[in-house]
C-alpha cells in the first residue's frame, strides 16, 4: 500500500474547518429534539409519525457511516466530507420546505448522509497531527462537540421553533451547513490512503442491508407492547443472512470493503462489542429515563420539558464539553484503554447515583448526577470510543473501523431504548404509578454497563497512539 498523501496546513486552519463540520453535523442530530412538538402541531401529525422522521435520520446516518469513510480513503477525504456537507445542507432545505411529514422524512434521510462526519474529521486530524499529545487534545475537542454544543443546540432549537416555527430550525441548520462546506473546501487539505483499490460497492449492499435490518428491528422492539414481533424476527433473519452474504463476498473480493482478516482481529470485534454495550447502557438513561423522571409528577420532579433540559441535558453537555479535551490529552499519556475504563466505571457510579433520585425531590442530586455522567460518559467514554476507532484502524484501511464503530454507536442507541424501556415497562404497575419501573430501567443499565467494562478489557493497546514510558517511569517518545 502507498503511504498517506496530503499537504500540510496549520493546525489552527485545519481545526477551523473540522470544527465547523462537527458543529454542522451535531445541529442536525440534536437541534430538532425540542421542536418535535411544534412539528406535530404545524404538520398536524401524531408523535409516532414525527418520531419516525428522527429514526430515519439516525438510521440513514448509521448506514452511510459504514462505507463513506472507506470511500474517502480511496478518492480523498476532503472530497467526500465536502460532498457530505453539501448533501446534508440540501436535506435541510428539503426539510425546511416540507409541506407534510412525508417530505420531512425524505429530508431527514438526505441529512443522514452526514453520518460519518466525526470519524472522517478525526482521520484527517490524525494525518495532519502525528504528535500523540496534541492529537489527543484536539481529538477531545472535536469529539466533545459530538456530545452536544454545551446544550446551546437544544436551547436554540426550542427557541426558534417556539417563536418562528419548525422550518426556522432547518434553515438555521442549512446556513451553518453551507458555511461548513465552504470552509472545508477552502481551508482543509486533501488526504487519502494513497491506495489504488477500487470501491467495493458489491460488498456495501449486503452490509447496509444487514445493519439496516438490525436497526429497524431494534426500533420496532422499542415499541414493546405495540411491536410487531414477527416483523422483528424476520428482520433479524434478514440481517443475519445479509451479513453472511457480506462475509462471503469479502472473502472472495480482490478489493474488499473490509477484509475478513480485519474483522477477525481482536482490535475490531472487541472495540465494536464495547461500543455497542456501553452505548446500550447509557444512551437511553440520559436521553429517556432521566428526562421522564424529571417530568414525572408522581415519583419525579414534575418539571416542564424546558426546565428539565436546564437541570439535566444542559449541565450534562457542558460537563462533557469541558472534559473532552482533558480526557483526550490524558489518553496519550495514561492510555486510551485506561481512560475508557475509568469513564465506564465512573458512568456506573453515576447511574448508581441516579437510582437514589427515584422517589426523592432533590434537584441538587439531579444536577450533580447529570454533571457527573456528563464528565464520565460524554467527556471520557464517548471520546475514547471514537478515538480508539481511529487509532486501532489498520494503516492499509484507515476508514473501515471508524465506519463500523459509527454503526455500533447507532446499534447501541437502538438497543438501549429497547432494553431499558422494556425493563421499565415490565416493572411499572398497570396504573402507571410507583417507582419500580425507573429502578428496573436503571438496574438494567448497570448490568449492561458492567458487561461493557468486561468487554473493554479485551481491547488491545493502540501502539503508536500513546506516549511511550521509559523504564524509569518517565514519559518519553
Amino acid at each position: 500500500m502507498s503511504p498517506e498523501t496530503t499537504r500540510r496546513v496549520s493546525v489552527g486552519v485545519l481545526m477551523t474547518a473540522l470544527l465547523s463540520a462537527c458543529v454542522a453535523f451535531q445541529l442536525n442530530a440534536s437541534m430538532l429534539s425540542p421542536a418535535l412538538a411544534t412539528i406535530e402541531r404545524e404538520l398536524k401529525v401524531d408523535s409516532a409519525a414525527v418520531g419516525l422522521t428522527q429514526t430515519a435520520f439516525f438510521t440513514s446516518a448509521a448506514l452511510f457511516s459504514l462505507f463513506l469513510p472507506r470511500l474517502g480513503d480511496i478518492i480523498g477525504r476532503k472530497k467526500v466530507l465536502s460532498g457530505m456537507l453539501i448533501v446534508m445542507t440540501l436535506g435541510c432545505v428539503v426539510a425546511a420546505l416540507a409541506p407534510n411529514v412525508n417530505v420531512l422524512f425524505i429530508g431527514r434521510v438526505i441529512q443522514g448522509v452526514s453520518g460519518p462526519v466525526v470519524p472522517l474529521c478525526l482521520i484527517m486530524l490524525r494525518v495532519q497531527v502525528p504528535d500523540p499529545k496534541l492529537y489527543g487534545t484536539l481529538m477531545g475537542v472535536l469529539t466533545a462537540i459530538n456530545g452536544g454544543i454545551a446544550g446551546v443546540d437544544a436551547l436554540a432549537g426550542g427557541y426558534l421553533a417556539e417563536n418562528f416555527g419548525f422550518s426556522s430550525v432547518f434553515w438555521t441548520m442549512a446556513v451553518i451547513g453551507a458555511i461548513a462546506a465552504l470552509l472545508m473546501i477552502v481551508l482543509a487539505p486533501e488526504s487519502s490512503a494513497g491506495s489504488s483499490d477500487r470501491m467495493d460497492w458489491i460488498g456495501v449492499l449486503p452490509l447496509v442491508v444487514s445493519v439496516g435490518a438490525a436497526l429497524i428491528a431494534l426500533n420496532e422492539m422499542g415499541k414493546l407492547g405495540d411491536a410487531d414481533w414477527l416483523l422483528v424476527a424476520v428482520l433479524f433473519v434478514v440481517a443475519a443472512a445479509a451479513f453472511a452474504a457480506f462475509w462471503r463476498i469479502e472473502d472472495r473480493s480482490s478489493h474488499p470493503l473490509v477484509a475478513t482478516a480485519l474483522l477477525r482481529r481482536r482490535a475490531t470485534w472487541a472495540l465494536l462489542l464495547t461500543t455497542v454495550l456501553t452505548i446500550a447502557g447509557v444512551f437511553a438513561v440520559m436521553n429517556g429515563l432521566i428526562p421522564l423522571l424529571a417530568q414525572d409528577t408522581a415519583v419525579g420532579f414534575g418539571m416542564g420539558a424546558g426546565e428539565s433540559a436546564w437541570w439535566t441535558l444542559t449541565p450534562y453537555a457542558l460537563a462533557g464539553l469541558a472534559m473532552g479535551p482533558v480526557s483526550g490529552r490524558l489518553a496519550s499519556t495514561l492510555g486510551y484503554r485506561t481512560v475508557l475504563r475509568a469513564g465506564i466505571i465512573g458512568s456506573i457510579v453515576a447511574v448508581g447515583l441516579l437510582l437514589l433520585l427515584v422517589g426523592r425531590d432533590s434537584r441538587l442530586l439531579l444536577l450533580l448526577a447529570s454533571i457527573f455522567i456528563g464528565i464520565t460518559y460524554a467527556g471520557m467514554v464517548n471520546i475514547m470510543l471514537n478515538g480508539l476507532g481511529i487509532v486501532l484502524s489498520p494503516s492499509e484501511n484507515p476508514g473501515f473501523l471508524p465506519g463500523l464503530n459509527a454503526g455500533a454507536f447507532n446499534l447501541g442507541a437502538g438497543l438501549s431504548f429497547a432494553a431499558l424501556f422494556a425493563a421499565k415497562t415490565a416493572l411499572t404497575p398497570a396504573d402507571g404509578s410507583g417507582s419500580a419501573g425507573y429502578i428496573g430501567g436503571l438496574i438494567a443499565a448497570l448490568v449492561i454497563m458492567a458487561c461493557a467494562l468486561g468487554a473493554s478489557l479485551l481491547i488491545p493497546r493502540p501502539v503508536g497512539a500513546e506516549v511511550e514510558k521509559s523504564p524509569t517511569g518517565a514519559v518519553g517518545r
